[in-house]
């Protein structure tokens, strides 16, 4: 697709500097920065609406039913710090 653009003479000058400085023609790095504001423009900047927000939680939660399912006592503090409750530390100290 071929569009037209009429820019500014300090937007022209900028661009062309930076295809030179770059050595690509001026129309490839045009396509390029476009490509590249569109991508960023679509990722979320930080805020949800709440529609959003649950269908991330659904894609999280996705497949899920198929995880076993575990005890509670799996996830007591004794259990996460079992080596060095029995004399072995696995990470090094200081």
């Amino acid at each position: 697709m071929t569009i037209k653009v009429d820019l500014k003479p300090e937007t022209e000058a900028r661009l062309l500097a930076q295809a030179r400085s770059q050595g690509v023609p001026l129309e490839q790095l045009a396509e390029r920065l476009l490509q590249e504001a569109l991508t960023s423009s679509a990722l979320p900047d930080g805020v949800l609406t709440v529609e959003e927000f649950h269908r991330m939680l659904e894609g999280m939660a996705e497949g899920s039913e198929n995880l076993p399912n575990l005890p509670t006592e799996s996830f007591s503090r004794e259990s996460f710090y079992e080596d060095r409750l029995n004399g072995r530390d696995s990470v090094p100290r200081r």
